[in-house]
């Protein structure tokens, strides 16, 4: 769901707005779930359906996918996409509440479908996306085929993704929510979103920026969150918002102190400091391989194109603009061979 963290970052006005060509040569690490949803609620047709292929089989994840990565490696952008493992086990209550919530809103699709009306089919097919095995499938078939690497993460992909931008390995993590910081990224990025219609710039968040704006820490940062809800305790405590939990911290220190003062009362099943340490020292994984490759024309084309019903022209454009910035950087002489380009 996202911590609800902007109107705090809003208010400190600690966003830095760029042009995608400033992320020229660095690693972006993407998460991925996310990334799918907001694709899959974005493209659609005129009746706000899926997009489908000729055997009614969905591609709006798979046009989302394409048109963003081959944008970004066109312009130097290298993007890691990391992917969750199985839930946490405390996420379990979180992850039902969300299927249940879905499935009501697939009945109430299925009834505005039957009506026909268009407004209520765009509202509730956006609230009842279901990413499949199979859809996550296609997506990672596609990017091995653009040559771009995948990460696989035990559990959140956001706390892997944080892992590889605190070892240096990527310069961000992107993705829709503010998460991220809370395993400890140094860095975010919103709105990268790389659509060519609304030429939306990207926001780069830097967490040491954010604490010091705040005058917090990190810790701190966690209790917030979890004053206001995340992912393990959405619904959060009644009545505090973002500007309320951020005074108490602020004034008391800790969520501890604030059960002690018996202004909260805690009546989650685990104890704070185990909540806490979900984001604080989340299990991630090393067993990964940061290695780009040059796109495989001919089973892009065979992919998307023959077994999925893209447009051949469109396909071959997209793939043709990687291509131009691969000859460009050979012929600039800035990294002399593919292996540096895509290493």
């Amino acid at each position: 769901m996202g911590v609800k963290f902007g109107p705090l970052f809003k208010e400190a006005g600690v966003g830095l707005t760029v042009d995608p060509s400033y992320l020229d040569g660095k690693t972006i690490a993407i998460d991925a779930l996310p990334t799918i949803y907001e694709v899959l609620a974005t493209i659609r047709d005129y009746r706000g359906e899926y997009l489908k292929d000729n055997l009614g089989r969905v591609t709006s994840h798979l046009v989302g996918l394409f048109n963003r990565t081959a944008r970004m490696l066109s312009l130097g952008i290298r993007p890691v996409y990391v992917f969750d493992g199985p839930p946490h086990p405390l996420k379990n209550k979180t992850v039902e509440t969300r299927k249940e919530r879905k499935e009501q809103a697939l009945q109430k699709l299925n009834e505005a479908r039957k009506a026909g009306v268009i407004e209520d089919i765009v509202k509730y097919a956006k609230q009842a996306i279901f990413v499949t095995d199979e859809i996550i499938d296609d997506a990672k078939k596609l990017l091995k085929l653009l040559g771009v690497p995948i990460v696989q993460a035990p559990h959140d992909g956001e706390a892997q993704a944080a892992y590889l931008v605190k070892r240096g390995v990527c310069f961000a993590v992107a993705s829709p929510d503010y998460d991220s910081f809370l395993y400890g990224s140094p860095k975010v990025i919103r709105g990268l979103k790389m659509s060519l219609q609304r030429k939306e710039k990207p926001i780069i968040y830097d967490l040491s920026t954010i604490l010091r704006s705040l005058n917090i820490t990190r810790e701190q940062l966690v209790d917030i969150a979890i004053l206001i809800g995340t992912d393990f305790n959405p619904e959060g405590f009644r009545g505090i918002g973002p500007k309320k939990a951020l005074n108490f911290i602020k004034k008391h220190g800790s969520i501890e102190n604030l059960i002690k003062k018996k202004i909260i009362s805690w009546e989650l099943s685990i104890d704070v400091n185990e909540l806490r340490e979900v984001f604080l020292n989340p299990k991630v994984s090393d067993d990964y391989v940061i290695k780009f490759s040059e796109p495989e024309e001919e089973k892009i084309i065979e992919f998307l194109v023959e077994e999925h019903n893209f447009s051949l022209e469109r396909v071959k454009k997209e793939l043709g603009e990687i291509f131009r910035r691969i000859k460009r950087e050979k012929k600039g002489g800035v990294q002399a061979s593919l292996d540096k380009f895509f290493g």
